[in-house]
């Protein structure tokens, strides 16, 4: 009557050995034999899949054991749902990481729905680059600079909610007063360019590299960048006003520099939380390598990429300011996001 009870504890026992012996493996023999999945929280083609898969590819060289690293698609929300799923069901031993979009970490700050992760707990491993979030208009629209816009409205194509294509314009609408008309259902950028070289649209928010390589009209020298959404000015964009130059009060100010967090992230790339923190150091030290790998690079730059990256350590520490934020600007940061009755 005692034999089941007696064969599932010596089973569990063997488990409990078993995950107690990996966990205690050093991290420099960890990988040797093993697979890493790079889950990618968009679809392929775009630019943070085409970012993940040169990562995938290049990473392994500078890992002890030499790891296929191998990466797969789980689009939805820029990564929310990923985020979800690193945070509560994937291995926690250093088997599986993640790439973002980098308004994910800053969801539950910002009150967002369906969050179920906590980024202070995740394990950042780093960012390939800092691409600055621009705000363009077509020349002939009649707006030297985003000052026009407290008296001349533009209308502005945009792919979806919570995108950065309709955020930064609703949220500098909202802040500032600027006469900002979001016009949403593109489907991507190309779309998003057609619409404002056929008429459709006179600007577009997005990332600086998608819309000046991505558009004839920029090739052309027939759009204005009015805004560079970043917290350090881009010096690609001497002269573009910035987060300091529009702000009216400390207030704003303040608001201003706690949502531009987001675009400090670049294309933020993570672990789960509780994965042995000597992997975690493994992992940091090979994806800061292949930032200065010159394979990588020269790969990158095939793609019309610069590579401006981000350790895993600066990640931590840039969301760790972001949450030490005061209440007061938080609740005036959702407020302008039109989230403010969302729970802290």
């Amino acid at each position: 009557m005692f034999r089941k009870p007696m064969a599932t504890l010596v089973a569990l026992a063997a488990l409990a050995s078993i995950s107690t012996s990996t966990s205690a493996q050093p991290a420099s023999d960890f990988y040797a034999g093993r697979s890493i999945s790079l889950l990618i929280g968009f679809g392929s083609g775009g630019g943070n899949d085409t970012w993940a898969r040169l990562i995938a590819r290049h990473m392994s060289r500078h890992i002890p054991g030499a790891p296929n690293i191998v990466p797969q698609n789980v689009p939805g929300a820029g990564g929310l749902a990923l985020a979800n799923q690193i945070y509560t069901v994937s291995p926690k031993d250093g088997t599986v990481i993640a790439s973002v979009s980098r308004g994910i970490p800053l969801e539950p700050l910002f009150g967002g729905q369906g969050t179920s992760f906590d980024p202070l707990k995740l394990s950042w491993i780093g960012s390939p680059d800092r691409d600055t979030a621009i705000c363009v208009a077509r020349s002939d629209a009649g707006i030297a600079n985003i000052k026009d816009l407290y008296d001349k409205p533009l209308i502005m194509a945009a792919t979806g909610s919570g995108t950065d294509s309709a955020l930064y314009p609703e949220f500098l609408s909202v802040l500032l007063g600027l006469k900002l008309k979001t016009v949403k259902g593109y489907k991507g950028s190309n779309e998003m360019h057609l619409a404002i070289e056929r008429g459709e649209a006179q600007g577009m928010c997005g990332s600086h590299d998608s819309v000046m390589h991505g558009s004839t009209f920029a090739k052309a020298g027939k759009l204005t960048i009015l805004f560079q959404g970043r917290l350090d000015p881009d010096p690609r964009l001497k002269g573009v006003a910035t987060w300091r130059d529009v702000a009216r009060s400390d207030d704003e100010r303040q608001v201003l520099q706690l949502f531009l967090t987001r675009s400090a992230l670049g294309r933020p790339v993570m672990a789960p939380p509780g994965v042995p923190p000597d992997r975690i150091a493994l992992l940091r030290r090979a994806f800061d390598r292949t930032m200065t790998d010159e394979q990588f690079v020269a790969d990158a730059s095939k793609n019309d990429f610069k590579v401006d990256p981000m350790t895993g350590e600066q990640l931590a520490a840039t969301l760790a300011t972001a949450y030490a934020a005061s209440p007061e600007i938080i609740k005036r940061t959702r407020e302008v996001l039109g989230r403010a009755g969302a729970g802290k």
